[in-house]
């Protein structure tokens, strides 16, 4: 067995000794190509078109992660110029005549000076190697490999993308992708390729074909980049422990060090790195300031509106004590924006409005922040002018109000930039923050809109410069300490003078979902009570359709644009309602920890909760719903080659003809939804438990057959009223059935619902009504339903043009997330 192990050993060293002796020099395989140095050198080979990448950092980490430079313009599929891939730790290790380059798994770890500790997670737990390349040449301890095969690859995933959204079947064709040298460079601290990569493919579907000249062929850039990683020896950025009553985002991974005492889930936030030169001093310049650049890309006024709006968060860095730490300058025009020493704030087209957002490349190592991203989509400011123009449209002249809308249009730009950059500083967003008026620009802000003297007024449709809370966020994430001081107890210090100002933090698991609890954390909402709100926004938009008139779009224009225009009149109240619908079951509570003093969790007093119900039903009426007749009449059938959009304009049942109906079963389907919410109604059902009086799901349901069904003239009068109020009828029942047959909910949801499908069937035949036609057809569905709920088919409610982004706005649960 020895001799067999020796003999072994022998061969393989001959092996690998004549291997080394059949390589050439580095110098000799590469004699007459280009050479690019910088962080790791790199050889250009234009006879082949191939990048040779030299070799000596071995086992070294550093931060690799690929990107968009060119994208493909489609908001729906997301492939946006720009746009960030994930990040990954790795290292090149050589075994034999190859190299691979590994990512360790830094999701589990041990924090620990045992190195055998260390192993033991090292060992549990996979790693991933990313490439393995072949050994070419070597010179002093330097070798040679090809990395063309890794570099022209999809490193996006933008076939996944494309699948993903249901857009075709694609694949990369490596005979049209290329390595594009103009932004192939090496820099001191980075190295950065890029590659042109085209995809191929078939069943292409509408997204894409909207924005590809040919069908079938896609083509884009895509970037790489190597990152040299911060030495953790020098301990220069102190990772931050989270704390979940001020919102950051961060990292997270498992310490198997950890004490059994103690959690082993560790939780660190995301901050750029930042210091003062005098942490003693009340207020001192930064070490280093955090610079962004904003792209010259963007035309005017808009460039300019962007940068202000950026460098409002210079704002919050004076409250914590730096002076100038946040500049934001333009890109100079020799600057690669690809490369990761620029903060970078990118103009980016698309075929349709779409949400902006900001992401960040962070070490995933500590959660430093080494390069924030921020992407704005350029037709976001066409539909703010959209909205502008619905409230002061006036066009006597071409140029009538144009300067006031305008103005409205770049103040939103503004707080959109600082929303975003503020994603990259480490800020998730703060929905709750309205409640204590405009306290964060991480909110998404509603535009407010007053009237007086009958007239609209915009001038304060936007807050101009950075909230109270944002300043506390920054205060707490960015405070550079004094060594002599207590870290901890300062920044609990911090938290604690927040809470006490009022300013609290509530985010998108909070928000976002249509079933959410909390009746203050909103979307596109203003003020700290949505009832009032709601019916504030309400009268506004009463009489903004009151005022409609054809002036509200230039002369020569098709007068059945005005559609576009009078779509975000109607569905003005759209998010409102949202917001009024969580305070039914709905409960107030914050991010407490014990001991804190904060409230926990408390219902919604049973006077609002009926009130916010009253609110949301006076919705449904037909007086509400009805578009009025002057708006009818102005709106032919769309003109030639001026085609309808279908996310700016109503669904409708009439063909060509605008459909009187279509924004009324629109906005009466977002309420009907919204009340009755399977999440919602459960806690209807459940909330008796913490409170006698509250609401039920029994008195709701009740209410609503009384009010939707038990109508006077309804089921023979054929006036325009009672053609909404037979539709909204119809939409009700449609829900309840959903209810009953929902088995996800309760038992007593579902129960309540069967009772109030069985109390329309009893209405209908004991009121001498059933010989109309829609009761006769009411009766039979239900008939249907009870024999087979199964099989049952609603019919399914004509859905608003979209709402969200209001504006334009990357919803971090819709649509990945819009910071990192």
């Amino acid at each position: 067995m020895k001799k067999h192990f020796i003999k072994t050993f022998i061969l393989l060293f001959i092996s690998i000794l004549a291997f080394s002796q059949d390589l050439k020099t580095i110098e000799i395989f590469t004699a007459g190509m280009e050479k690019k140095e910088g962080f790791l050198n790199f050889y250009w080979n234009a006879k082949d078109g191939k990048i040779w990448l030299e070799i000596d950092k071995f086992d070294t980490e550093l931060l690799y992660y690929s990107s968009l430079a060119q994208g493909v313009g489609s908001n729906d599929i997301g492939l946006d110029r720009g746009k960030l891939g994930q990040e990954h730790v790795v290292k090149f290790q050589r075994l034999g005549n190859k190299i691979l380059m590994i990512e360790p798994n830094y999701a589990y770890r041990a924090i620990s000076n045992d190195p055998l500790e260390k192993r033991a997670v090292d060992e549990s737990f996979a790693k991933s190697v990313h490439f393995g390349f072949e050994i070419k040449a070597e010179s002093n301890g330097k070798v040679l490999v090809d990395l063309t095969p890794f570099l022209l690859q999809d490193a996006v995933g933008a076939a996944q993308d494309i699948t993903r959204t249901k857009q075709g079947n694609y694949r990369l064709d490596a005979s049209r992708s290329a390595i594009y040298l103009p932004r192939s460079k090496s820099f001191p601290k980075n190295t950065e390729f890029e590659t042109i990569i085209t995809l191929t493919g078939e069943n292409t579907g509408q997204y894409l074909r909207e924005v590809v000249p040919t069908a079938g062929i896609v083509t884009m850039n895509q970037h790489h980049s190597f990152v040299e990683l911060p030495d953790l020896t020098k301990n220069e950025f102190k990772a931050r422990e989270f704390d979940p009553r001020i919102g950051y985002g961060g990292i997270e991974y498992f310490d198997y060090a950890t004490p059994i005492s103690q959690p082993i889930m560790k939780r660190y936030v995301s901050r750029h790195r930042l210091k003062k030169k005098d942490p003693t001093s009340i207020m001192s310049e930064a070490v280093e300031p955090i610079v962004y650049f904003m792209d010259p890309g963007a035309p005017e006024p808009i460039r300019s509106a962007l940068m202000e709006g950026a460098a409002w968060w210079n704002q919050a860095y004076e409250a914590a004590g730096y002076k100038d730490a946040f500049q934001v300058k333009l890109l100079p025009a020799d600057a690669d924006p690809m490369d990761i020493r620029y903060n970078l704030i990118q103009w980016v087209h698309r075929s349709t409005r779409g949400w902006s957002y900001g992401a960040s490349v962070i070490d995933p190592r500590t959660g430093e922040i080494l390069k924030g991203k921020v992407t704005l989509g350029s037709l976001r400011v066409r539909q703010d002018f959209l909205i502008a123009q619905g409230f002061l449209g006036n066009y006597e002249t071409d140029s009538s109000k144009v300067k006031e809308i305008t103005q409205m249009s770049i103040d939103r730009l503004k707080q959109l930039a600082a929303h975003e950059v503020g994603h990259t500083l480490g800020l998730p967003h703060n929905y709750i923050s309205s409640i204590a008026g405009r306290a964060s620009v991480m909110d998404y802000p509603h535009p407010l809109v007053d009237y007086a003297n009958g007239k609209f007024d915009l001038s304060r449709a936007y807050a101009m410069g950075i909230g109270d809370y944002d300043k506390a966020s920054i205060i707490w994430g960015y405070q550079d300490f004094p060594s002599n001081v207590n870290e901890k107890v300062e920044l609990e210090k911090i938290v604690h003078n927040t809470l006490r100002k009022g300013l609290r933090f509530l985010t998108d698991q909070d928000a976002r979902p249509e079933g959410s609890v909390s009746p203050t954390t909103h979307l596109w909402d203003n003020g700290a009570d949505p009832i009032t709100e709601l019916k504030r926004v309400m009268e506004l938009r009463r009489i903004a359709l009151r005022d409609f008139t054809e002036k509200k779009i230039t002369k020569a224009t098709p007068m059945a644009n005005l559609e576009e225009v009078l779509v975000p009149m109607y569905m003005y109240h759209r998010f409102q309602v949202e917001a009024t619908s969580k305070v039914l079951g709905g409960a107030d509570y914050n991010f407490a920890l014990r001991g804190d003093g904060q409230m926990v969790y408390e219902p919604v007093p049973a006077i609002k909760q009926r009130e916010a119900f009253s609110a949301l039903m006076s919705t449904l009426t037909a007086e509400f719903l009805a578009v009025p007749d002057h708006i009818l009449k102005m709106i032919p059938p769309r003109a030639f080659r001026f085609e309808a959009n279908p996310r700016e304009t109503f669904k409708r049942h009439t063909g060509l003809a605008f459909d009187p109906l279509a924004p009324a079963e629109a906005a009466a389907g977002l309420t009907l939804r919204m009340i009755l919410n399977p999440e919602r109604c459960s806690r209807l059902i459940s909330q008796k438990v913490l409170k006698s009086d509250l609401p039920t799901f029994a008195e709701i349901s009740s209410e609503m057959t009384k009010k939707l069904w038990k109508k006077t003239g309804m089921f023979s009068n054929n006036s325009y009223y009672a053609q909404i109020d037979r539709m909204v009828a119809m939409q009700f029942l449609d829900q309840l059935m959903k209810l009953a047959n929902n088995k996800e909910t309760t038992m007593d949801v579902r129960s309540n619902a069967y009772g109030a499908i069985d109390d329309i069937k009893s209405w209908i035949k004991f009121s001498n009504v059933d010989g109309a036609g829609f009761a006769r057809l009411t009766l039979l569905k239900i008939k249907q339903f009870e024999e087979n709920p199964e099989a049952t088919i609603s019919s399914t409610a004509l859905t608003p043009p979209d709402g969200q982004p209001i504006d334009s706005g990357y919803d971090w649960l819709e649509a990945e997330c819009d910071w990192k």
